[in-house]
């Protein structure tokens, strides 16, 4: 509109001054023959109306132009390139110091406490004396086991002496009740055989009497024949025959004989029993003799060990590691009795940091990874040394599984029960492409990134693989140098155009 009103005063510039002076006068003339009317308030109302939609519908459109404008204009976004470099892919957490090794120590003599040298939470080395016994109780302990141990060894030699007396009539009895168990023996064995003929002769006497009636039976119809009046005959002698049978009378015979010479065997070898009873009385059996000899044995090494516990402790129960004390029960001037539990020792040199790893880690943990470990601000080296195979819940409920790491490199400034820091190498990978975390989303497809390729947003599946608490190796899908849109909010989109700012 602006250039337009230019051009008209442009051209009324360049016109002569007579013609715009006609110009004028004949405006005038005009003016003056019309008539005056009044002013339509309707149409004034409807002009201003018009006016102001108008006015309204060029804003409107210049706000249309304006975004379209801007829409295809190219927007700057902060990007970072993949870059080609080493990672290394981490479980970072916390866990209570524990020692792998632990020794209660019991007393192993019933002696006197003379002095308790250590307190609850002392740390230790290893030999150091811990509690000592009473010298005067120690020495009158140790003499009394050596007297029990004369008094069980004289014991012993008496009674083998008194057994060895009465061995010849012990082996007499037994000899003789050798012989008549072996004659007793072949005679029973003799009268089971005459009875079996006895009984086999009934036996066959008997079944030939049976066959001897069913033949009967077949002549009953014809009671005068020859052959009817024999089976008569023949049933009668072999009635007979079963009661007055010379071989059966003659082994019946025979079996009184043996049957009387079995009872005199029998009388004898217990007249054998008897006095071999007598002499087991009197004397030890072999069974008698081998208890005595354990029995002796037993309180030979009892006394031994008695008065090697005893010998053991002169110089006090020491340290066997390197250690914290936990626990004393000891108390000095008591009588510690056999057994009794005096302090608890846990080691300083086999400690390991007790963590709770999440399903989300566990496929990532595996025994032997190397580990580093905090306490108190100063690093240990540390590897995975345990997993359990059985998850727990823990206090929000989550199932965990408990591990152990091992402290390689223990000293005196660990202390037990503190909290650890505990950092684990769970994996590695060398000249590998590497995008920030940030860079990488997710959604129903997989994983992807935006990158920024010729000023536009381009969306780039990838396989990844580890990932550091800053970095993600990243095996396909992305080339070292590509920008990556880092930041990604509701404004970005697939297509869109876009200028790479690299931050690096």
């Amino acid at each position: 509109m602006e250039e337009e009103k230019k051009d008209v005063l442009a051209v009324e510039a360049a016109e002569p001054e007579s013609k715009k002076d006609d110009v004028k006068k004949q405006k005038k003339e005009k003016k003056t023959k019309k008539e005056k009317k009044p002013v339509d308030p309707a149409k004034k109302k409807k002009k201003r109306r018009i006016i102001i939609l108008s006015v309204v519908g060029v804003f409107v459109l210049y706000i249309i132009v304006s975004n379209v404008v801007a829409a295809n204009r190219p927007v700057s976004i902060y990007t970072t390139a993949a870059e080609r470099g080493d990672i290394t892919q981490t479980i970072n957490t916390s866990g209570s110091v524990t020692s792998n090794e632990e020794k209660t120590y019991f007393s192993d003599v019933n002696v006197k406490i003379g002095n308790v040298n250590v307190e609850a939470g002392d740390a230790v080395k290893k030999g150091d004396v811990l509690i000592s016994y009473d010298e005067n109780a120690l020495s009158q302990a140790t003499e009394l086991a050596q007297l029990d141990r004369q008094a069980s060894e004289g014991s012993y030699r008496n009674s083998v002496q008194t057994n060895n007396e009465k061995l010849g009539d012990l082996n007499e009895a037994n000899v003789n009740l050798e012989v008549l168990d072996q004659q007793i023996e072949d005679t029973q064995a003799y009268i089971t055989s005459l009875n079996n003929k006895i009984q086999k002769k009934k036996d066959d006497l008997a079944h030939f009497g049976t066959l001897l009636q069913i033949s009967l039976l077949d002549w009953q119809d014809q009671p005068d024949s020859d052959e009817y009046m024999n089976l008569q005959k023949q049933i009668q002698l072999n009635t007979y025959e079963q009661s007055h049978n010379k071989e059966i009378e003659g082994w019946e015979s025979e079996l009184e004989v043996y049957n009387d010479m079995l009872s005199k065997y029998k009388e004898y070898r217990s007249e054998m029993k008897t006095q071999k009873s007598s002499a087991d009385g009197s004397k030890m059996t072999a069974g008698a003799k081998e208890e005595l000899e354990a029995g002796n044995q037993t309180k030979e090494i009892q006394s031994e060990d008695k008065i090697t516990k005893l010998e053991a402790v002169a110089g006090g129960v020491t340290a066997e590691f390197d250690g914290v004390v936990t626990s004393v029960s000891a108390v000095e001037g008591s009588t510690a009795a056999e057994g009794t539990e005096l302090l608890k020792l846990e080691s300083t040199e086999d400690v390991c940091v007790k963590i709770s790893v999440t399903k989300y880690d566990l496929d990532k943990i595996a025994l032997s990874q190397k580990a580093t470990v905090t306490i108190g601000g100063k690093e240990y080296e540390g590897e995975v040394s345990k997993i359990n195979k059985m998850a727990q819940k823990n206090d929000s409920g989550a199932a965990v599984v408990g591990t152990e790491i091992k402290i390689l490199n223990p000293d005196s400034d660990v202390y037990l029960g503190v909290e650890a820091k505990v950092v684990i190498e769970t994996g590695e990978s060398k000249d590998t492409i590497l995008v920030p975390v940030t860079a990488v989303n997710v959604d129903s497809t997989g994983e992807f990134v935006y990158v920024i390729e010729n000023n536009v947003v381009v969306k780039k599946q990838i396989e990844t693989g580890i990932s550091s608490d800053t970095m993600t190796e990243v095996l396909s899908g992305v080339s070292e140098g590509d920008q990556l849109i880092t930041e990604v909010n509701g404004d970005i989109a697939e297509g869109m155009a876009a200028v790479a700012v690299p931050m690096n």
